[in-house]
């Protein structure tokens, strides 16, 4: 039995009505950047992924977890980040202190040597170092949009 080929379309019918627009401007953006986009279904749904076209870093996924649809970044400049960062609503900040701290960082015989480096952020003050796989999930909520919006717009510019 082949292997079952998803659209993007398949992905959106799952996605609240009031998120649509927002998830498919994102993706029209990464095509119009000759994104690579992979789309597979998960346990808890479709799990969308954009990945550079030269260098096949990855650059985005969406994710469904049990509270809704879920933006996963990869920023490849924190630096960059800096101010958008002291600006993040305190919910946002919240989703970031709750994920792992690197481990790498903390202490590298603990991690897989192969794991790329998490971030050492600050937010507002407060110092973060935080794995590069959990740091900056967000639940895509009207209050959290314009920001990942801000952080896509900071990745394309390079």
């Amino acid at each position: 039995m082949g292997k079952i080929t998803y659209q993007f379309e398949d992905f959106l019918r799952d996605v609240r009505p009031e998120y649509q627009a927002f998830a498919a401007g994102i993706h029209e953006n990464f095509l119009q950047d000759s994104c690579k986009v992979k789309i597979e279904s998960k346990a808890n749904g479709f799990f969308v992924s954009y990945a550079h076209p030269k260098t096949k870093r990855s650059l985005l996924n969406f994710i469904f977890r049990k509270k809704g649809l879920i933006v996963r970044l990869y920023p490849s400049d924190i630096s960059k980040c800096a101010d958008l960062l002291d600006r993040l609503p305190e919910s946002m900040e919240k989703e970031i202190a709750k994920a792992p701290n690197c481990k790498r960082m903390l202490d590298p015989a603990d991690c897989n040597s192969r794991c790329p480096m998490g971030y050492d952020i600050s937010v507002r003050g407060t110092r973060y170092q935080k794995c590069r796989y959990n740091c900056f999930m967000f639940a895509v909520t009207e209050e959290s949009i314009p920001f990942i919006l801000d952080f896509i717009k900071l990745e394309r510019e390079d």
